[in-house]
C-alpha cells in the first residue's frame, strides 16, 4: 500500500511513522509513506496557502489553487489511483468497518486541512471522502491523519506479526474485546479467572465470547443494538 500525506506540517509525522507498527510495516515492505508539504505549491512569494473568507467571519480558509496543484501533482507520482481523503470534523465518522475497507486499497491520499477549513470548491472539484475521527475540533487534520494511518496499517496482513492478530480486537465484529490478563496470577487480592488457567481452549473461547457480549451490552448500547439486529437478520435469512 502507498499512503500519501498532504500537510502544512510534515515534520509532525516523523516520530509517528518512525515508531512501532507504522515503522515495522514499512520495513516489511507492506506500506510506503510519502509526505508532501502543501506550501511548496503556493504561487506567491509569501507562500500563501490561506486567505480571509468571502462574506466575512473569523479565521482563514485554505485556498483552491495550492491544494489542487498539490493533489494533482502527487496523483501523478504513481499509476495506482488513490482514494482521496479530506480530514474534517464535518465528514463521515471513521470506524473499524471503514478502516478494514481502506486496508484493501492499493493507495490512500490524506489531506490534512488547517485553519477554518478549505474552500468548498476543493470538495466540489476533487470529490474527496470527507472523514472525521470524532465530534470535536482539532487544530488541524494531522492528528486525524495519523489516527487513520495507524488504524489501517495495523490491518495489513503481516503488520501485527500474527495471522489473526486483529481478529478478536475491539470492533472486529462489532463487539468490544474481552478482558486480558498476564502474570502474576494474583495481585492485591485480584485473581485471574480460573477458566484461563486450565488449558481448555473451548472453555476459554466460550468465556471470552461471553465477556465480549457482556462488555458490549454494558458499555456500548449502540453497538449492542446493532449486533443484535445483525444476528436477527442472519437468522431470518432463508436456507440456500
Amino acid at each position: 500500500m502507498r499512503i500519501d500525506i498532504l500537510t502544512l506540517f510534515p515534520e509532525m509525522f516523523a516520530a509517528f511513522l518512525g515508531t512501532s507498527i507504522p515503522k515495522r510495516a514499512a520495513e516489511k515492505g507492506l506500506v510506503s509513506y510519502h509526505l508532501t508539504n502543501i506550501r511548496d505549491f503556493a504561487v506567491d512569494k509569501h507562500q500563501s496557502v490561506d486567505d480571509k473568507p468571502f462574506g466575512g467571519g473569523p479565521g482563514m480558509v485554505m485556498m483552491c489553487q495550492t491544494l489542487f496543484d498539490a493533489v494533482e501533482h502527487v496523483q501523478q507520482q504513481d499509476a495506482v489511483a488513490p482514494q482521496l481523503i479530506l480530514l474534517t470534523p464535518q465528514g463521515r465518522r471513521f470506524d473499524q468497518t471503514l478502516a478494514q475497507e481502506m486496508a484493501t486499497r492499493g493507495r490512500l491520499m490524506l489531506i490534512a486541512g488547517r485553519y477554518e477549513g478549505v474552500d468548498q470548491r476543493i470538495v466540489d472539484g476533487l470529490a474527496p471522502l470527507e472523514l472525521s475521527i470524532g465530534d470535536y475540533v482539532l487544530s488541524g487534520g494531522e492528528l486525524a491523519a495519523m489516527t487513520v494511518i495507524d488504524a489501517v496499517v495495523r490491518l495489513l496482513p503481516g503488520a501485527l506479526g500474527a495471522e489473526d492478530g486483529a481478529a478478536d480486537e475491539t470492533f472486529a465484529d462489532g463487539l468490544l474485546e474481552y478482558p486480558q490478563y498476564t502474570r502474576p496470577r494474583e495481585f492485591r487480592g485480584m485473581a485471574v479467572p480460573e477458566v484461563l488457567l486450565g488449558g481448555d481452549h473451548a472453555a476459554i473461547a466460550a468465556w471470552r465470547h461471553q465477556q465480549r457480549l457482556q462488555r458490549t451490552q454494558q458499555r456500548r448500547p449502540d453497538l449492542w443494538q446493532a449486533y443484535v439486529k445483525r444476528q436477527a437478520d442472519l437468522h431470518r435469512q432463508p436456507p440456500p
